[in-house]
């Protein structure tokens, strides 16, 4: 025999005495032991229990143990619980244990248990049981993965107890699981009802753990707590069960409300823009809006640096749907449009989804819309941000220029998308559309059919689709409500795109205007993947459903914008088949057109099967209640109609085609007739062959409820609905959804849970995480499983295929993750682990998403009169039904509480927020075939009642309503404890509330309090004879919800609404024993919704008490519905239990209210609450009048306290008594503390109080003083006297101030600690001291000596090329205080960009962790010394002595990049602001306007302590005991102050003037006094740097609230505000922190870092040191100093200003105070000195910042001595410079012209340079005429003086900006010296040939000769060593000159030699030179040729040379050919006389 044996030997540690019991349970099956009597500590039991079993025992079986305390007249009392899971058993067969039990709240408790137990296997047989005792449940191991298990919130399990259950087979009663003890628990099964036979056994969903770590289940208390996880711990309200579905509750639709955006946009400059000699203008558009920078000239690289804004106000989606858009026009005037160089598109979602909303300081590739064959076209470097209400947009850190100068590596596009992207065609094909409502009135249409006598259908319907800016539409179809296109719209755009969405939209075409008629988006992501493996975007051929207004035609449609897409469509408006594709495109194929203009082609006809195949669709609704109708509508009859599509709407759906043809498919009208036909074609087999839909309810009259609400008596008789409908069977694409959305519904329910452990403190919330992240893994692979059958159907589309693929793959990595992220889970990584759980619930969320609609949602229209009044719309994937239990919708078969809201924009705002009606409805849809389960989910015990026109013989005719003959009678008891933090709804900001309660038909109020935000109502509302139908034991475990709604009262008019939350109540049938662990319920917290805002929270407890019945009349019952003999109904123990007893009112004064009873109201104790009342400020008037005679009264749970009187408010507003306490009693629990009320009232004359404002303390628990701990060895933890003191001990919140002091810690016997600081880093040896990894203790220390410091320093110098010896150390005198400044901004790019490597490398390191905990531990050492070695490679340079010896030592200050406020706290360590609040709260977006409402402050801080208090506390030296816990506080007489501002500099402040610019001024408002520095204003500038301190005098407490603003000054008119900022400066005067003078890092007595403080670091510490009541400081020999047993060492000496060396002790001094966070007891961290950045807001636009403001403030009391002057830090002035440019000579220039004459190629070459923007002072060389090699010489100087501004490596330039502007603007620009090569020409404009632009700061040396110069110079320029001008001051080279070509290839166009020399302003006057070749110092002329004398002069001499030159040879040839002739021709010519004279001469 199979048998399990359990031995309960004791259990220990029970608390008191008395007799316990115990009870075993397994497999259901419960034993009692015997009593143990009068046991103290330990109870011995020794009993065995043995379960002799039938089926081998499972590895997640569970045992579970129970002890209680004994007694025969109560009830039992649980002690505790103890549950294992029998896994090891199962394995080893043999356990002995011991281990602790939990109670109620899941927490572990002392008392344990010691079991053993023994289990026998019988190999291989089972045994056949003839005992009834045994019923052995078959593990259905695939058709159930739904495990819903118990929630236990608060401790207490909902549904957990013992549940009757339904009756099986006969006489074997149902078997429960164990519902406690879960957190020991591994998973619990729920007894789930199978949906299929009512009659078969429950099978327990028992979780499949094969695939889960076995060893991750072993026990929780004896083995490792880090493997144990938790079945869900849900809250009331998402309570998952069987046959009800959650509502949601928050009401209002979010979507369409419009918000506030504001898009900032900095275009900084553009670079390698295509063209010549261009002069760009960027033009910024988003939408229809369009901004221009200016336009410079002639440049390929200008620099813009200018700022836009744009405001906008619309609806989220509609803002992120828009278009930037950034294009480069060239050369744009006012006279013509430019040519457009390239445009760069990206929608503001895709900005929106940036990590902090922004893109920073990235180019943007601008491509040629018209060209698609070009490339890129330039690029844009930019910043853009994008800011909703609340967004603060972090500027990053600027990373140093040169990372930013590569383009590649900063390219404007979001991650992942690749830089080089491609042209594609979009094809959007629009085949047809059905179902088109009418869009034109009848009237017109009856007309026409008169004249012209034919019946047209009402609407002329095109589609158009937007995409990417770009809009292309299809033809107009003429009249038909079933359009046919067949169309395609084709788009070309770069690809990816940088656009989410595509629109489609059907519009009615109109002579007048065309309208919408419905609105579909398409969301790029959801169709397409862009993974490895992942496929381009495709969809369809599908149908897509349209929503929008309700169908019936009106001229103005209120609701248009619903067609518009904007908000939720509240009826189907038609649907559209389309089907889309992208092609990538070849650009280099010849026959590519290369616009991008859209097109729309024709496309060839789909065939019918192509979406699918046409089923019957059987939709089945039965309304089981309608209540909470609105008494509006009350009055009138009421019906309800359903609709799918146009199925069922019989007012407006019908829309009759004229085209007589209809094809059987389009099921789409509602005729009878066409019904018939239908269905007379369809089989006839068919038994519902006539079936006629009925839609809607009978109409019935409601009947009053209350004042407010009616109802409809529906009673046992439910109306029901049915609809026949036809759609193409695409079922699968729901189903995968409805997987995946179940999954994801369990997975946000269990990290709901977990925060809530987290947030209610209770113990082991990583259990749970485990327990979530195994549902999550086992729903995944579950998934897989399940979606792989999906066969492979008629009109699957590609992307259905693809999509399916995609999904199994996300979800199987998915659910691997989940599982290696669950090993992971420790009690300290909980919350990083919740938020990678949290990510998987969003892809979950996005994947569900199915993009391919198929069956239209349903909606549920509440009609009265012929008008549809409110609406709910449920999608039909939540109600469609599958065999496949996880396919099933979620509310399929299901009741479901669903609440009606009104259509549109009525449903915004309060209109939207009363509930119009609240239906049980139960729904259910799915094939016709499939319909023979329709009714199964129905509460039992119904009779089905047929419509009477039907045949008597139709069986499965569905019915039209269901008579219950079944009915429960409940009590109802709601235990209304308390609220808190109401929303305000009277002027006074305060509220009356009153709750009201709603369960079924019944409501009932609870009493009214008046003027409080936190009513404490403590009142029972009871109601009787509760009446619901069904069987019992589905009411117990699915109760209908309960609706509290809570109203403002008021005297005249209806109560206001405040909000309204859900619970479910806790339910105890009649056999069921009213006591633990489930009753009495406790009290919880129930989330209060006002729309989607929340407005309190109400704590409260419900219970449903079952009215018992006679045990005869229930079997009857049950004999009735179930037709088979009921055993006799067993009782539970205790007998028949009655209703618990109510006791009586207990106050007499309350009347007959109830109050809550005892066992449910929290236990309380004693507490004293002290309260501190400093005083009240900044007071608003009151009706007009002052408040002058303030007071202020606290209260809390019904007790109080009143302050003193505050004489006159105006003189002196702080009390004169300090601390006044009162006692109190409070719950234990601290969560459960009620609010604390301040109120502030006025006191009139003849007795009058006017309430002021009041303020609800929500939390006391920051109040609440815990006793210092004396054991305590770590000081730093010790608790403080009174929260106050946070110790903000050394955590690294900031970087030490000054990084080269290292700080070394020795450890001394006594007990005192030594902190060294040595200050001179080059004296000392240098401890490079270098921290490997936060895990490693290993320190590094590098020895050096003062030698080798040198010899390094001396090799770094040599190493630098060109032997030019780095500068020395910064002199001192040239220090100032901006040296310190940007030294210190350095300082903080770096600790933050350290910061963002250490975070990527923490996330490196988990991944590697995780893989190495898949790939075993051998992976882990290596990665770690791989690491170690990494880590000490990057460790070596860490500190800055050894990687930089050569950097000046400058002191530095802390510049924080916040307010500093927010790094103390808010200077609350002891005085608390509390804001006072009067007058309603505003219903805008989480009260973004309760500024609006305060009216002032109270300062004053409370403690709270329970009673009696210890007495050491009280017996401490100079303890004063009228000041209770609040010792050792200052007092509050008035006090003088010198309050010095100092304000640096704004950054991005929001542009005031049409120009985009702003032209800002500082105002300082402090009291009364106001500084206005109105005539500093600074032009036109977004980023001024101000550099002022102003002076003021103030009286605290009157003058505290300092106010620094920055205004616009404007010519005309009032300046207007730009931002302002507000600092309390009373809490930083009497902080701890010493907020008043920030401590410097070093003492000096002069110089740029002279201490400011009138106090020297000698008395401050004194000061602090008798403040603190602690011992020193003692100052010792040898530059020590002991304080308070700590001992720090400094240097002693110090020099003046004539260098005088001195002893000094104030090193020492500053050495501690800049160490007091390390001082016990009273430590803190003091302010340094430091600049904060603040920043300014604007009134007029709330939440959205309009700059920031970078400045500090100092204070100094006036009775102290008086502060010296103020540090000087206005702004540098720019240093002035001059550049000489020597131009020698080019080489190689490209020749342009042609010779004339004689065509040959020449240029005339001069050079032409610049300095600053726009060519203000250009200069040119001379002319180079007739250059025919491109050598030119020039021998030219050019001189560019400039201001320049070292620190920012900007030149500074002034200039008007126009001839109107007023005065001149400063801007500043990059120092590069632009060079271009031009050919001058005599008659037309000059021709560019190329051109150099070299960065002063960093440029590629010269080449030494021409041949070495080439293009690499600049195409490599990132790789080449560049120097700087400002260091090398004289540079002399060759360099290319470049120009694009055609193909926009960079071509070298010539070389330059020239020499650069800068000179600073004082060396040019001393030594001036000339321009040109002028004196003084003139250069010699060039040695030109003598061709290049001008032509004009000697043409012949210039033709000869010319000629020559070329044609030497044939010149020779032809001189020889015509000596030759002309010798012939004399020859010829001198012959015959020659002959003549021989022959003819006598004498010869």
């Amino acid at each position: 025999m199979m048998a399990l044996m359990v031995h309960l030997k004791t259990v220990a540690h029970l608390r008191g005495k008395g007799d316990r019991i115990a009870k075993v349970t397994f497999r259901g099956l419960s034993f009692y032991s015997r009593v143990a009597e009068n046991c103290e500590e330990v109870a011995h039991f020794n009993e065995t229990f043995r379960w002799p079993i039938a089926s081998r025992l499972d590895g997640n079986e569970m045992l579970e143990i129970q002890v209680y305390n004994y007694s025969k007249v109560f009830s039992n009392r649980l002690v505790g619980t103890f549950c294992m899971v029998l896994q090891k058993v199962a394995e080893e067969g043999h356990l002995e244990l011991t281990d602790t039990l939990i109670d109620d709240n899941n927490t572990s408790i002392k008392t344990s248990v010691t079991i053993e137990i023994r289990y026998q296997p019988m190999d291989g047989t089972v045994g056949v049981w003839s005992d009834g005792e045994f019923l052995d449940v078959p593990d259905d191991r695939d058709g159930m993965f739904a495990f819903e298990t118990d929630s236990l919130l608060s401790g207490q399990s909902h549904g957990s107890g013992t549940s009757p259950g339904r009756s099986l087979q006969g006489s074997i009663p149902t078997f429960r699981k164990a519902g406690k003890g879960v957190f020991s628990a591994m998973k619990l099964g729920k007894i789930k009802s199978s949906k299929d036979d009512h009659k078969k056994a429950d099978e327990p969903a028992v979780l499949d753990m094969e695939d889960l770590d076995r060893k991750a289940m072993r026990l929780a208390g004896t083995l490792d707590p880090d493997t144990i996880s938790l079945a869900s711990v849900t809250a009331v309200t998402t309570n998952v069960s069987n046959k009800r579905s959650k509502p949601d509750i928050k009401m209002e639709p979010s979507s369409g409300r419009p918000v506030d955006y504001q898009i900032s946009i900095t275009v900084i400059e553009a670079r390698q823009l295509i063209g010549l000699n261009m002069d760009p203008v960027v033009c910024v558009e988003i939408g229809d809006d369009k901004k221009y920078t200016s336009m410079k000239e002639s440049t390929n690289c200008p620099y813009y640096n200018e700022y836009f804004v744009f405001d906008f106000h619309v609806p989220p989606h509609v803002m992120f749907d828009k278009i930037i858009k950034l294009s480069v026009i060239h050369s744009k005037n006012l006279l013509r449009s430019g040519t457009l160089v390239g445009t760069f598109k990206m929608d503001v979602g895709t900005v929106y989804s940036q990590p902090e909303h922004q893109f920073y300081h990235k180019w943007a590739i601008l491509s040629d819309p018209d060209d698609i064959t070009a490339g890129c076209k330039g690029y844009i470097k930019c910043d853009i941000a994008v800011v909703g209400k609340g967004d603060n947009i972090k500027t990053p850190h600027k990373a140093n220029e040169t990372d930013e100068d590569d383009i590649e590596g900063n390219l404007l596009l979001p991650e992942g998308i690749p830089a080089e992207r491609q042209w594609a065609r979009f094809y959007v094909k629009i085949y047809r559309a059905e179902g088109l409502p009418k869009m034109n009135t009848s009237i017109m249409a009856n007309v026409k059919k008169a004249f012209i006598g034919e019946n047209r259908d009402l609407v002329d319907p095109y589609v158009q689709v937007q995409f990417a800016g770009q809009k292309g539409k299809t033809s107009v179809q003429k009249s038909s409500y079933e359009p046919i296109w067949n169309e395609q719209v084709v788009f070309t755009e770069l690809f990816p795109p940088l656009c989410k969405r595509l629109k489609v939209q059907i519009r009615d075409s109109d002579k007048v205007n065309d309208v919408a008629i419905g609105t579909h988006f398409i969301d790029l992501r959801k169709i397409s993947n862009d993974g490895d493996k992942g496929f381009l975007p495709t969809l369809g051929p599908a149908w897509v459903n349209m929503y929008g207004s309700t169908r019936q035609y009106t001229l103005m449609d209120e609701h248009q914008d619903l067609n518009d897409g904007l908000g939720e469509g509240v009826s189907f408006r038609a649907r559209l088949l389309l089907s889309i594709a992208v092609e990538i495109l070849d650009t280099t194929s010849p026959e590519i057109i290369s616009s991008t203009e859209v097109q729309v082609e024709s496309v060839s006809n789909i065939s019918e099967s192509a979406t699918g195949k046409i089923e019957e669709f059987f939709l089945f609704g039965s309304f089981l209640e309608a209540t909470m109708i609105d008494r509006k509508i009350g009055d009138k009859a009421i019906s309800f109609e359903i609709t799918i599509g146009n199925y069922g709407n019989q007012i407006d759906g019908v829309s009759k085609p004229s085209s007589a043809k209809k094809k059987k498919k389009d099921g789409e009208n509602e005729e009878e007739e066409s019904e018939l036909i239908q269905n007379s074609s369809e089989d006839e087999a068919d038994e519902d062959g006539d079936l006629v839909s009925v839609s809607s309810t009978p109409l019935m009259k409601p009947v009053i409820t209350d004042r407010n609400y009616f109802h409809l008596p529906y009673f046992e008789k439910k109306p029901c609905v049915y609809i026949k409908s036809w759609w193409q069977d695409q079922r699968r694409r729901l189903y995968n959804s409805n997987m995946m959305d179940k999954i994801a519904d369990k997975l946000e329910e269990g990290l709901n849970d977990v925060q809530e452990v987290i947030k209610t403190e209770k113990a082991f919330p990583e259990r749970r995480l485990r327990g979530v992240l195994e549902e999550l893994s086992v729903g995944c692979s579950r998934f897989v499983t399940l979606a792989n059958k999906d066969v492979n159907q008629a009109g699957r589309t590609k992307l259905d295929r693809e999509r399916l693929k995609s999904c199994m793959r996300e979800m199987d990595s998915m659910g691997q993750q989940a599982k290696q992220i669950r090993t992971q889970v420790k009690k300290n990584t909980v919350r990083d682990k919740l938020k990678l759980a949290q990510n998987f619930l969003q892809r979950l969320r996005f994947l569900a998403d199915e993009p391919q609609h198929s069956i239209p949602d349903v909606f549920v229209w509440m009609m009265s009169n012929n008008k549809r009044i409110a609406y709910a719309r449920i999608p039909s994937k939540d109600i469609l039904y599958s065999i496949v239990d996880e396919e099933t919708g979620k509310d399929c078969g299901k009741v479901k509480a669903v609440f009606l809201k009104l259509p549109g924009k009525k449903g915004f705002g309060p209109a939207g927020w009363t509930v119009q009606a609240k239906l049980e409805l139960y729904l259910w849809l799915g094939l016709n075939k499939q319909r023979k389960d329709f009714l199964s989910g129905l509460p039992n015990g119904f009779e089905e009642i047929k419509s009477a026109k039907m045949g008597p013989g139709l069986q499965s005719i569905p019915p039209v309503s269901l008579v219950y003959n079944m009915k429960q009678v409940f009590q109802l008891r709601a235990h209304m404890y308390q609220a808190r933090s109401l929303f305000a709804a009277d002027s006074s900001g305060l509220s009356d509330p009153f709750a009201r309660v709603f369960f079924s038909t019944h409501s009932q109020v609870t009493e009214v309090l008046s003027e409080t935000l936190c009513p404490t109502w403590d009142q029972l509302l009871v109601f009787d004879d509760v009446e619901l139908f069904g069987e019992a034991s589905e009411l117990r475990d699915d109760p209908p919800i309960i609706v509290v709604e809570i109203y403002d009262q008021d005297t005249v008019g209806k109560a206001e609404f405040i909000g309204r939350t859900f619970a479910k109540p806790t339910i105890k049938m009649c056999d069921e024993h009213y006591g633990p662990p489930r009753f009495p319920p406790q009290l919880e917290y129930y989330q209060i919704y006002r729309g989607n805002c929340t407005a309190g929270e109400l704590l409260a407890a419900f219970e449903l008490l079952q009215i018992p019945f006679d045990a005869e009349e229930i079997r009857r019952a049950l004999i009735a519905v179930h037709n088979f003999a009921v055993p006799q109904i067993k009782i539970g123990q205790g007998g028949r239990a009655d209703l618990p007893p109510l006791e009586g009112p207990t106050d007499s004064e309350r009347g007959p209210i109830l109050p809550v009873p005892l066992g449910i109201r929290p236990v309380l104790s004693r507490y004293r609450i002290e309260v501190l009342f400093w005083g009240l400020r900044d007071l608003k008037r009151i009706n007009l009048a002052q408040v002058d005679r303030p007071r202020v009264d606290i209260e809390c749970a019904g007790r109080g306290v009143q302050s003193a009187l505050i004489q006159n408010y105006k003189k002196n507003p702080n009390f004169s008594t300090l601390v006044k306490w009162f006692e109190v009693d409070l719950p234990e629990n601290e969560l459960l503390h009620p609010p604390l009320n301040i109120r502030v009232v006025d006191c009139r004359a003849f007795g009058r109080y006017i309430l002021v404002g009041s303020h609800a303390v929500t939390s006391l628990r920051r109040f609440i003083y815990s006793a210092p701990d004396k054991t305590s060895n770590n000081w730093a933890t010790a608790a403080k006297l009174m929260n106050g003191y946070m110790v903000l001990t050394n955590g690294g919140s900031q970087p030490r101030s000054s990084p080269s002091l290292s700080s070394r810690t020795l450890s001394r016997p006594a007990g005192d600690i030594v902190v060294n600081m040595d200050t001179d880093p080059l004296v000392r040896k240098m401890d490079t001291v270098v921290k490997l990894d936060a895990m490693s203790d290993a320190v590094v220390k590098v020895d050096m000596t003062e030698e080798e410091s040198d010899k390094e320093r001396k090799k770094k110098k040599k190493k630098k090329k060109g032997g030019v010896e780095e500068e020395e150390e910064t002199d001192e005198s040239v220090l100032d205080w901006w040296s310190k400044y940007f030294a210190s901004i350095e300082t903080l790019k770096e600790t933050l960009r350290a910061q963002e490597a250490a975070q990527a490398e923490a996330e490196e390191r988990e991944d590697l962790e995780i893989a190495a905990e898949s790939a075993g531990s051998k992976m882990k050492e290596k990665s770690k010394e791989k690491k170690s070695s990494k880590d000490k490679k990057k460790g070596q340079p860490a500190d800055g002595t050894e990687k930089r010896p050569v950097k000046a030592k400058v002191d530095e200050l802390v510049v924080y990049n916040k307010e500093l406020e927010s790094e103390y706290g808010n200077f609350e360590d002891w005085l608390h602001t509390f804001n006072l609040y009067r007058g309603k709260a505003g219903d805008d977006d989480e009260h973004a306007l309760d500024d609006d409402r305060i009216v002032g402050r109270f300062k004053g801080s409370l403690c709270m302590y329970k009673l009696p208090l210890s007495e050491e506390i009280t017996r401490e030296a100079g303890f004063d005991p009228n000041m209770g816990m609040f010792q050792s506080i200052p007092h509050n007489d008035p006090i003088n102050v010198l309050v010095r501002v100092y304000v640096v500099r704004a950054t991005d402040l929001h542009p005031a003037d049409i120009n985009g610019k702003a032209d800002p001024y500082i105002v300082i408002k402090l009291g009364k006094s106001e500084v206005k520095d109105k005539e500093n204003y600074i032009s036109k500038q977004l980023n001024p740097v101000f550099g002022k301190s102003f002076d003021i005098e103030a009286t605290f407490p009157m003058e505290s609230m300092l106010t620094v603003s920055v205004y616009d000054w404007d010519l005309v008119g009032t300046d207007d505000l730009i931002g302002e900022t507000k600092i309390d400066l009373e809490n930083r005067f009497y902080s701890k922190y010493r907020a008043t003078c920030g401590i410097a890092s070093n003492y000096s007595v002069h110089g740029y870092n002279v201490w400011r403080d009138p106090m020297k670091p000698c008395q401050i510490l004194a000061k602090l040191c008798k403040e603190g009541k602690i011992d020193g400081p003692h100052y010792g020999p040898g530059g020590k100093v002991k304080v308070a047993s700590r001992i720090f060492q400094g240097p002693t000496e110090i020099e003046d200003e004539n260098g005088l060396k001195k002893q000094t002790e104030e090193h020492l001094a500053l050495t501690v105070l800049n160490h007091w966070e390390e001082i016990p007891r009273v430590g803190c961290k003091l302010v340094p000195e430091h600049v904060e950045t603040r920043p300014l807001l604007n009134p007029d636009k709330p939440g959205i910042e309009q700059g920031r403001i970078e400045m500090w403030v100092d204070m100094f009391p006036m009775d102290m001595p008086a502060p010296g002057p103020a540090i000087e830090i206005s702004p540098r002035k720019p240093k002035s410079f001059e550049l000489r440019v020597v131009i020698w000579n080019t080489d190689d220039v490209i020749l342009e012209d042609d010779a004339f004459m004689t065509g040959e190629k020449m240029s005339d070459i001069y050079v032409r340079g610049w300095l600053k923007g726009q060519q203000e002072d250009k200069q040119d060389t001379d002319v180079h005429y007739h250059s025919l090699t491109g050598e030119g010489n020039f021998n030219w100087r050019f001189v560019f003086p400039f201001d320049y501004l070292m620190a920012e490596e900007k030149i500074v330039i002034s200039k008007k900006e126009s001839m109107f502007s007023w005065d001149e603007t400063e801007y500043k620009i990059p120092p590069r010296l632009t060079l271009q090569v031009w050919d001058a020409d005599h008659f037309s404009a000059d021709d560019f040939l190329g051109a150099i632009e070299l960065d002063l700061n960093r440029f590629p040396r010269g080449a030494k000769t021409a041949k070495q110069c080439s293009l690499d110079m600049i195409r490599n320029e990132h790789e080449l060593p560049t120097i700087s001008i400002f260091k090398q001051k004289r540079v002399k080279g060759w360099w290319p000159f470049v120009a694009r070509d055609e193909n926009d290839e960079m071509e070298l166009t010539g070389k330059v030699e020239a020499e650069l020399h800068l000179v600073t302003a004082e060396e040019a006057e001393k030594s001036p030179v000339g321009l040109g070749r002028n004196e003084p110092d003139p250069l010699e002329k060039p040695n030109r040729p003598n061709a290049s004398m001008s032509w004009l002069l000697s043409p012949v001499r210039t033709m000869c040379i010319m000629a020559w030159r070329h044609y030497k040879l044939h010149c020779m040839v032809l001189l020889a050919a015509a000596l030759a002739l002309l010798f012939l021709a004399l020859l010829f010519f001198s012959l015959p006389s020659e002959l003549s004279h021989k022959l003819f001469n006598p004498a010869g």
